[in-house]
């Protein structure tokens, strides 16, 4: 049973030492351990830094694609190497890399194929209210509209079965932690949670500037993916309210017409048509939405069979 433990990278030469010291030599059900750097166009030393520390597989990308490509760039990377379980964490040196053997428990008891790190936010000192009722607010979102009961979306530490991995697109630019929570809710994969330990913050953030830009990017993410997984009913939710809209107002222009009093209410008319016209045209495209999703669904499982053939092959 071979875990590769991958680190993406943004100029973290002076966190990323504190990172591989804490990572585990032995673990128990797992026969080899390998550590595995996607440096996402750092202009520090850290690849440099990476190799003095003798880090197993280093991948240098030539400029900076962003956490969610360095991401699927190392988890390929990884089903390549033969990796059996794919750990992924920061290199900011965020979550304590000693909690790597429960994070990993339950998938070596086949209970799960995904598992996500709960930092348990609220009792993070340096997390200010706002952010905790944010992360608390976008969890339970993701929760709802996942199907999960991840308490911590978007924490980064999180473990992969190999079967799992090959499964995983990634199609945001922002963040991946998001978007496969709700990949696995709508695929009935196996996702759990466990809880772990975080390390006195080093740094900032580099994932977004502001809290308010994070909060942008996040609700774009949520309502992109939700609309991928499920296009009929977001645009069924908009079309039926542009319709529902329309109805009530050429139900008050029929009131009027009834009771001899027009005047001065066509224009509720003309908006009645307009909102029940848009209505029904934004059903339409849910409908061929939701035909383009299913030829997603067919093009993601080829993407999976041609990987487990080429995984295969290697073997």
């Amino acid at each position: 049973m071979k875990l590769i433990i991958q680190i993406p990278c943004l100029n973290e030469e002076k966190t990323l030492p504190l990172v591989i010291k804490d990572i585990p030599k032995k673990i128990d059900g797992i026969s080899k351990i390998e550590t595995l750097i996607i440096d996402d166009g750092s202009t520090d030393r850290t690849s440099h830094v990476a190799r003095e520390l003798g880090v197993d597989h280093i991948i240098q990308l030539a400029s900076n694609l962003g956490l969610a490509h360095a991401f699927m760039v190392g988890l390929n990377t990884a089903l390549k190497l033969g990796a059996n379980i794919i750990v992924n964490t920061d290199g900011d040196n965020q979550y304590n890399g000693c909690d790597i053997p429960k994070l990993i428990k339950p998938i070596l008891e086949n209970k799960a194929e995904i598992v996500v790190g709960d930092r348990e936010v609220e009792k993070i000192k340096h997390f200010s209210l706002t952010k905790i009722l944010l992360q608390k607010l976008g969890s339970w979102v993701v929760r709802q509209l996942s199907g999960t009961s991840i308490p911590d979306v978007t924490s980064g530490f999180r473990a992969y079965s190999k079967e799992i991995a090959m499964q995983i697109n990634v199609v945001s630019k922002f963040s991946y932690t998001l978007e496969t929570i709700i990949m696995a809710g709508k695929k009935n994969i196996p996702i759990t949670h466990v809880a772990i330990r975080t390390n006195k913050k080093l740094r900032d953030s580099r994932l977004f500037k502001s809290t308010w830009g994070y909060l942008k990017n996040s609700i774009a993410t949520i309502v992109r993916i939700y609309a991928m997984y499920e296009p009929l009913k977001v645009f069924s939710y908009i079309g039926g309210t542009s319709f529902f809209l329309g109805f009530i107002l050429g139900c008050r222009y029929i009131y009027f017409f009834f009771i001899g009093s027009t005047t001065g209410h066509v224009q509720s008319l003309i908006l009645s048509a307009i909102l029940i016209i848009v209505g029904f045209q934004i059903i339409l495209i849910g409908l061929a939405a939701d035909l383009i999703s299913i030829n997603r669904e067919y093009v993601e499982n080829s993407l999976y069979r041609i990987k487990k053939s080429e995984l295969h092959l290697k073997e």
